[in-house]
C-alpha cells in the first residue's frame, strides 16, 4: 500500500532537484534531511526517492545506529559492514577501527585525525561518483557519527548527495547534539529541509480510495479513521492490516483497539554517577564538544599533559574504552555544559 507516498509527491521532486544538481557539474546540494516524529514515513520515502532517482547512483552507502549501544562511528561501520576494504588508501588499523572489528587495536589517534581518516574513508569508498550517502536515524547516532555526518554535508568536492532522515532532538539520545547537527546541516549551501507531518483528512480519503478502489468511502469513514490514527502513516496501514479486510466501513465498526504504539530506540541504562572533580567535568564537556587535548588545555588554559591525566582518570571513573565513549556518558549523565573555547 503506498500510504507513505500519498501527499509527498512535493517532497520526491526536491529529491530528484538534488540529485540533479550532483550529477549535472553544478555545485552539488548540501544535502536533504528529512525530520518528523516516528511513523510518518521518513525512511520509506527516501526509499521511494532512491528507487526514482536517474541516472543510478554508482554508489549508495547507507548506516544507521545501534540502539542498544551506540558506538563510535556507528554509521560508518554499518556502511562499511559486508565491503571488501582492503583495497582502500587507509592505515588498516584506523579502518579496523572504524569498521568496528572486533580485533581492531585500542583506539591509538586523537579524535581530529580519526574524523579525517572517516572523511577520506567516505571519499574513497564513493570514488568518482555519483553517489548517495544514506543516514537513518540520526537522532540515534552516536557524537563520532554526528561531526562525521557534519563534515560531509560540508565536503567540498565531494561528488554524492546525503540524505538524512531524524526524529525531532528532543527525542534523541542527545538533543543538543543532534540539534546542532540539524542546524549544521540544514545551513549547508544548497541544503533541502523538509518536516513530515501527520497525513490531512484529505490524504487520509486518497489512501482509502487506493486501498478500496471499488467501494465508496463515506466522508464519516474517513473521519473515523483520522481520529483513529491521528493522520500517522504508519498507524493508518496497521488499521488496514488488522480491520480493513471486510471493507471501509469494518474500520469504524469495532470499538478503537489498543493504541498502537510505535517502537521507541532503547536507550542503554545509565551508568553509575561517578564522583568526578569541577575540572573533570570541564573536561568531559569539552570531549562531548569533540575537542582534542590541545583544545581543552587551550580553552581550560592548562597544560596537554594536565589534560591527558584529567582524560584517563575520566576513563577510569566512568568506565569507558574511549574519549567518545566518556563523551557519549556524559551526554546520558546531563554533564555536558557549554564548553570554554579560548
Amino acid at each position: 500500500m503506498p500510504v507513505s507516498m500519498v501527499g509527498r509527491a512535493g517532497e520526491l521532486a526536491e529529491f530528484a532537484a538534488a540529485w540533479a544538481m550532483v550529477t549535472g557539474g553544478r555545485p552539488r546540494a548540501g544535502g536533504v534531511v528529512v525530520t518528523g516524529a516516528a511513523g510518518v514515513g521518513k525512511s520509506l520515502l527516501i526509499a521511494a526517492a532512491l528507487d526514482g532517482l536517474t541516472p543510478r547512483p554508482a554508489m549508495i552507502l547507507t548506516g544507521t545506529a545501534r540502539v542498544h549501544s551506540p558506538a563510535p562511528y556507528d554509521w560508518l561501520a554499518a556502511a562499511l559492514s559486508g565491503r571488501d576494504t582492503r583495497d582502500l588508501p587507509l592505515p588498516p588499523d584506523a579502518l579496523a577501527w572504524l569498521a568496528q572489528h572486533p580485533n581492531a587495536p585500542r583506539e591509538r589517534y586523537a579524535p581530529d585525525a580519526l574524523l579525517r581518516l572517516a572523511v577520506r574513508t567516505v571519499r574513497a569508498l564513493v570514488g568518482a561518483g555519483p553517489a548517495v550517502l544514506v543516514v537513518e536515524d540520526l537522532h540515534a547516532l552516536d557524537p563520532a557519527s554526528l561531526n562525521l555526518v557534519g563534515e560531509l554535508a560540508g565536503a567540498p568536492g565531494l561528488p554524492a548527495l546525503l540524505l538524512v532522515a531524524s526524529r525531532p532532538p528532543d527525542t534523541a539520545v542527545s538533543p543538543q547534539l543532534v540539534a546542532a547537527t540539524l542546524a549544521r546541516l540544514s545551513g549547508a549551501p544548497g541544503a533541502i529541509r523538509q518536516h513530515l507531518g501527520p497525513l490531512p483528512r484529505t490524504d487520509v480519503a486518497a489512501v482509502l480510495a487506493q486501498v478500496y478502489p471499488e467501494r465508496p468511502v463515506s466522508p464519516g469513514v474517513v473521519e473515523a479513521v483520522w481520529r483513529r490514527t491521528g493522520g500517522n502513516p504508519y498507524r493508518l496501514v496497521e488499521l488496514l492490516a488488522v480491520e480493513g479486510g471486510g471493507g471501509p466501513d469494518g474500520l469504524t465498526r469495532k470499538p478503537p483497539p489498543e493504541p498502537l504504539r510505535l517502537p521507541v530506540p532503547a536507550q542503554p541504562s545509565a551508568a553509575p554517577t561517578a564522583e568526578l572533580t569541577g575540572r573533570e567535568i570541564e573536561v568531559l564537556s569539552c570531549l562531548a564538544a569533540g575537542m582534542s587535548n590541545k583544545q581543552v588545555a587551550r580553552s581550560l588554559g592548562i597544560s596537554v599533559r594536565t589534560v591527558t591525566v584529567h582524560v584517563s582518570n575520566l576513563l577510569r571513573k566512568t568506565g569507558s574504552a574511549s574519549r567518545t565513549e566518556a563523551a557519549l556518558w556524559a551526554v546520558r549523565q546531563q554533564l555536558t555544559g557549554p564548553a570554554r573555547h579560548g
